[in-house]
């Protein structure tokens, strides 16, 4: 380790690199955009799986939308283009044929009133909902609760009303809890008041109501409009999808192969896509870092060489005065972990800056799904050995054939 801290060995490095100036910061550039590379794109890609993850929410990934449509194909002497309706009843077998794979299941019925409270009023969506809704699509209230067990089961006129139709509605700073709106010219007392999701939201502004008291209101009878089905962990969401969809079709009469009589968007499926762009992303991202990060080592390993050949007459005298072919070889290799740290810390500090200033340009842009891109300081220690590594390895070429050359035809050579 002396010669780490040999003098001698560090002023014949610099001038080794102060003679080849322009080809040294060539090289440097090189393995920099190598690691500078490879820091702002895995930052880039962990902020995209923020953004996602932020996108998401809340909201019971693992999950299926159902609803009916018109049939496309003629079955047990029903025409095509026959509409109907899920009910109470096929929530009923579902959840009785599938206890294992159905974690949640919200059936839900939605229409558009107008809503009124004192003289202020908006046209808004109305849904009946059970208290499971907030399961699986999670609300932030600003007030009050969400429906709770009461509400289903005394089918009350109560409502969760978001935070814009309290604005609407409301005067500044008054309290909405308690307060009384009019929906459908029938007075429903306020339980809570939550706030417009800036994730995945599939209801926008909506008043919630209890699924019973919609029921009574809007005559709807055992009627469902659609439902909304969370998978327990484990379930293969596509093939629970499937099943579920032939259940209904054997309940409602449909064709097996029907595929226009029911509606479906299975979530977990989607994000399953995301989740394998993110993956493919990663990769690609480290294909594209590790490769310029090699091209980078190879670089130096190619200078070195070329300086080797230029030193010849000096490696030769000095061989001649003494020198070991250890001290050559070792000071050789020194340059090349000397070159490669310098690149790699200052590709490190600019990726970092880079990424900075990326997250300060669109922190306040809900826009852009980009949250918070960083690298994980284990990543960057693991990137930054593996570039010394390969620094020492590629230094090993030309300090061998430093050390190769007989110190008589070293001296010979012109």
């Amino acid at each position: 380790m002396k010669f780490l801290f040999d003098s001698d060995t560090w002023q014949e490095i610099y001038g080794s690199i102060r003679k080849n100036r322009i080809r040294t910061i060539i090289t440097i550039i090189g393995v920099l955009w190598g690691i500078f590379l490879l820091v702002v794109l895995l930052g880039a890609a962990r902020g995209m799986e923020n953004g996602f993850n932020k996108l998401f929410g809340n909201f019971a990934t693992n999950s299926v939308f159902v609803w009916t449509q018109s049939t496309d194909t003629p079955f047990k002497g029903f025409q095509e283009g026959r509409r109907f309706r899920l009910t109470m009843n096929d929530i009923e077998v579902l959840k009785s044929e599938y206890p294992n794979e159905i974690k949640l299941l919200a059936p839900r019925n939605q229409t558009n009133n107008l809503l009124v409270h004192n003289f202020k009023s908006g046209d808004f969506r109305v849904s009946g909902d059970y208290p499971v809704l907030d399961q699986i699509q999670k609300k932030q209230l600003l007030y009050g609760r969400f429906l709770n067990e009461n509400d289903i089961i005394s089918a009350a006129k109560v409502t969760v009303i978001s935070e814009d139709m309290y604005i609407q509605l409301f005067d500044k700073g008054a309290q909405p809890i308690g307060e009384y709106i009019k929906i459908n010219s029938i007075n429903y007392k306020v339980v809570g008041v939550y706030k417009r999701s800036n994730t995945i939201d599939f209801d926008g502004d909506t008043a919630y109501i209890p699924f019973t008291t919609y029921k009574k209101v809007y005559n709807t009878a055992n009627r469902v409009d659609w439902m909304m089905i969370t998978a327990n962990e484990g379930t293969n969401i596509e093939q629970m999808e499937k099943d579920i969809l032939l259940t209904l079709k054997g309940l409602h009469k449909v064709h097996p192969e029907d595929k226009r009589a029911f509606g479906s968007v299975n979530l977990g499926k989607e994000i399953g896509k995301v989740t394998g762009f993110l993956i493919g992303m990663q990769f690609l991202t480290w294909f594209v870092g590790i490769a310029t990060l090699i091209a980078g080592v190879f670089a130096i390993g190619n200078i070195l060489l070329i300086t080797v050949k230029e030193r010849t007459k000096e490696i030769g005298i000095r061989r001649a005065l003494g020198a070991t072919p250890k001290s050559i070889r070792q000071q050789i290799i020194l340059e090349s972990v000397f070159l490669t740290t310098i690149a790699g810390m200052l590709g490190i500090i600019f990726g970092s800056l880079v990424l900075y200033l990326i997250d300060s340009a669109v922190s306040n842009n809900d826009d852009i799904p980009l949250i918070n891109p960083t690298v994980n300081i284990p990543i960057i220690f693991i990137a930054f050995a593996t570039l010394i590594v390969l620094g020492t390895l590629i230094g090993l070429i030309p300090a061998h054939m430093a050390t190769v050359v007989k110190p008589i035809e070293a001296l010979r050579e012109e």
